[in-house]
């Protein structure tokens, strides 16, 4: 669902769909660029992009694509449905050529790599050839379009009986032209001409009955006439009648190939809409050319985090004045589905709130947008814009009137898959009232969950931000220095109007602006900097807490591992202890057996003092055999059973009373993990936990008796993961190599290298990356540029490798 019913007009999509419609190259594709609608299904939005990102990916790295010869058939096949109609040689001859195309481009499109480019390559899967077609209408037409004489055995036949009569004819005029000519009879011209499809000549008209024959025209002065001789009458009326046979004969071929060819007709048709499609997908790709675009990751939700994100039409009007335009970071998603933008006037603020409509528009249209192909996309049903002046003389509304009827119809419509773009929020009336009915209306969206980009000037909207979670300030930066604006968008901190530096910079007299400060009053002008600075500690506060989740989640993962180990020593044990009991089991049976046989064998010996000596020796050789066997069992079960056994729990210590001070022992409220604390500062401390710094509030620590090393690391399940992390870092190495990946693999190994650098505390980093023609250098630095961790980059020393190696020195 759109909203308002001109939101194309608004956003400037209607100069994208002008854009498209330029680069079709039939009027099937033009057909498609109409049809453009607003898309909320995941799985068409998936399949659309993913075809357009292949064809452009074709369009760029294959050979030429067949683009030529698509005409539009569909309305001609449609009437040669009805009985009794037959083709025009013109349509034949357009229909050859166009299903000669289409073969072409089904041809091109399966000899494309099917990993590369599936999805182009499944949209031939239903194509039918039309070879058996084209065949048939090259034997009736010629490649300029006229009818071959051989189409068939009459046809050629009337061929050559024309051409003899008029070699017959041409004789004869020639004749009587030449005895004009030596009679001085001829008008001017001189020359056999044609005049009603019949060969004549010219004579002067004062000479006209010199010549017997038939006048079939004159000249506008009327000085020369235009004879047929009568010697030529017999042979012309015998070729006129031999035409019209041969024009029947034609008629009568085309006949015969329409009858044969209308059962197919619904079939054709479909294939020309395919065309078209084939058509429609070149021109997007065109535009994403154009706009340079890429496919972003697509999710199933309800956010987006875009990266160097452009207005398209500005792009293009930048590029033709060779000027740059500032690209957009911005982010929306469930925690932050809300975004404030304030900042002076024209800084640019109405161009992002533009920017974000136009672009989540395109995408949910089908098309690639301009922005970094790793930037992620959600989808949502609805999108409702409230921008630019609507009022109206004939229905008597005001500017501000129309702005109120958006957002009643915003607050009944709106709900939690809804994206709301309001430009100047509250604007139009008396500020104060405007402020209030805009803060009211602001927390009604906010209560029906919806995601919204909103401009405004108002402090009381800045300052929703601190009493909602999902409220986000975003600023356009302002360059004081030089009093003008940046254009560029800072999410986190609320912006400044700098009302009275520009009116300075206008040349604004300075009494004037004296008395405006007076009328001001110093409190609400210490208000925007103490909105600043409660912005720049929240900023700092949310990223403790992202350095806490980061450090809960390498706990999790650890003790996750420590849990699947104990679980498969529990395993081994099992299968130890039940292979002990089978061997024991096979002992005993096996002395049972000894003993059977010994007394078997002393009855069998009748109680002979030497015989039954001998066996009593035996019996014992064997049950020493089994003691030792025995024994050794004992043994070895006993080293798996000790070597298995570990301690899964301990009693933690007690917390003791006591300032806190470098060197304490000490331990995060509700958690075991402990740690030395190294320095204190204010009301923080930075503590270590093995390898791990981090800096936690006074109040959120306790004090312990300090663990002897040795016993830490024996007896808690925390001193395993100090060890990982001990490990981690003496394998940890400060340099990657990322010589012959691809860009995509490049791009993943240095995202987790950075992760884990952080995460150690490892400071100096080198990233090779080779010199090449700099495609792996400018993935490796546009993503360094948006790392918050990372403090500054550059080349290596030119005789270290120069260009070839990055130096990278994080925060």
């Amino acid at each position: 669902m759109i909203y308002p019913e001109n939101f194309e007009e608004k956003v400037g999509f209607d100069k994208i769909r002008g854009i498209l419609e330029e680069s079709c190259i039939s009027t099937m594709g033009r057909d498609r660029v109409h049809k453009i609608s607003f898309c909320s299904s995941f799985d068409d939005l998936s399949l659309s992009l993913e075809q357009t990102n292949q064809f452009l990916q074709m369009m760029q790295f294959e050979p030429a694509f067949p683009a030529y010869d698509f005409i539009d058939m569909r309305d001609k096949l449609k009437l040669l449905t009805t009985e009794g109609k037959s083709i025009e040689q013109e349509d034949l001859h357009n229909l050859n050529t166009s299903l000669k195309a289409m073969e072409d481009v089904r041809v091109y499109l399966n000899k494309l790599d099917p990993e590369k480019y599936n999805e182009l390559i499944r949209l031939t899967v239903d194509m039918d050839g039309w070879e058996e077609f084209t065949n048939h209408a090259d034997e009736i037409i010629d490649p300029k379009g006229e009818i071959r004489p051989d189409a068939s055995p009459f046809l050629l036949e009337i061929s050559r009986k024309i051409k003899s009569h008029e070699k017959s004819l041409s004789s004869k005029i020639q004749q009587t032209l030449s005895q004009a000519k030596k009679s001085g009879w001829l008008a001017e011209e001189g020359e056999i001409t044609v005049r009603n499809g019949r060969l004549v000549i010219p004579l002067k008209a004062s000479q006209k009955r010199k010549v017997k024959g038939f006048i079939h025209d004159e000249s506008s002065s009327g000085q020369t006439i235009y004879i047929e001789p009568e010697s030529a009458f017999e042979t012309n009326n015998e070729i006129r009648k031999l035409r019209n046979e041969y024009y029947q004969e034609i008629k009568r071929l085309l006949a015969e190939f329409t009858n044969w060819l209308r059962p197919y007709i619904s079939e054709l048709i479909e294939d020309y809409e395919w065309l078209g499609f084939i058509d429609f997908l070149r021109s997007k790709a065109i535009l994403a050319i154009k706009i340079n675009a890429s496919k972003p990751k697509l999710f199933n939700e309800q956010r987006f985090n875009w990266q160097q994100a452009i207005h398209p039409l500005l792009y293009l009007v930048f590029k033709e004045q060779n000027k740059q335009v500032i690209p957009l970071d911005i982010e929306l998603n469930k925690e932050q589905r809300m975004l404030i933008i304030s900042g002076p006037n024209a800084g640019g603020k109405s161009v992002c709130l533009k920017t974000a409509g136009l672009l989540q528009y395109m995408l949910q249209c089908g098309l690639l947008v301009p922005m970094k192909a790793s930037s992620e996309c959600g989808i949502f049903n609805r999108i409702f814009i409230d921008i630019g002046d609507e009022q109206s003389l004939e229905n008597d509304l005001s500017t501000y009137s129309s702005h109120l009827n958006n957002i009643r119809f915003f607050t009944q419509e709106v709900n939690n898959s809804t994206l709301i773009m309001i430009d100047e929020m509250g604007t139009g009336t008396e500020p104060q009232m405007g402020g209030a009915i805009a803060e009211a209306s602001l927390e009604k969206l906010y209560e029906k969950g919806a995601y919204a980009v909103i401009t405004t000037h108002y402090a009381n909207l800045k300052l929703m931000a601190d009493r909602y979670p999902a409220i986000v300030n975003g600023a356009m930066l302002f360059d004081t220095a030089r009093i003008q604006p940046l254009f560029r968008l800072k999410i986190g901190k609320p912006g400044n109007s700098f009302a009275f530096e520009i009116a300075k910079n206008t040349g604004l007299p300075e009494e004037i602006l004296n008395k405006a400060r007076i009328k001001t009053g110093k409190t609400h002008l210490d208000f925007e900097e103490q909105l600043q600075s409660l912005e720049q500690d929240k900023s700092q506060i949310s990223e403790k807490e992202h350095e806490l989740k980061l450090a809960d989640e390498l706990l999790e993962e650890t003790i996750n591992k420590y849990n699947k180990l104990t679980a498969e020593i529990e395993e081994h044990r099992s299968e130890i202890m039940q292979k002990a009991k089978e061997e024991a089991k096979q002992i005993l049976n096996n002395s049972n057996k000894l003993i059977e046989k010994t007394i078997r064998e002393i009855k069998e010996a009748k109680a002979n003092k030497s015989k039954t000596k001998e066996i009593r020796d035996k019996l014992n050789t064997e049950k020493e055999k089994v003691l030792l066997e025995q024994k050794n069992f004992r043994k070895n079960h006993h080293k798996s059973e000790k070597k298995q056994e570990k301690p899964l729990t301990q009693k933690q210590p007690e917390p003791i009373q006591g300032p806190l001070n470098p060197g304490d022992s000490v331990r995060i409220r509700g958690q075991e993990s402990i740690g030395q604390i190294i320095s204190v500062k204010k009301n923080k401390a930075e503590v270590s936990f093995g390898q791990m710094k981090m800096q936690v509030p006074l109040n959120k620590l306790e004090k312990i008796k300090a663990i002897p090393k040795d016993k830490k690391q024996k007896h808690s399940m925390y001193g395993n993961i100090m060890e990982s992390m001990q490990k981690k870092y003496e394998s940890f190495s400060a340099t990657l190599d990322l010589r012959g990946a691809r860009a995509d693999e490049a791009l993943n190994k240095l995202m987790h290298f950075i992760d884990e650098a952080t995460l150690l505390g490892v400071y100096d980093l080198r990233i090779l990356h080779g010199k090449g023609n700099g495609v792996l250098r400018n993935v490796v630095r546009d993503y360094l540029a948006g790392v918050d961790e990372v403090k500054n980059f550059k080349d290596e020393h030119v005789e270290r490798g120069g260009q070839g190696i990055t130096l990278v020195t994080l925060r």
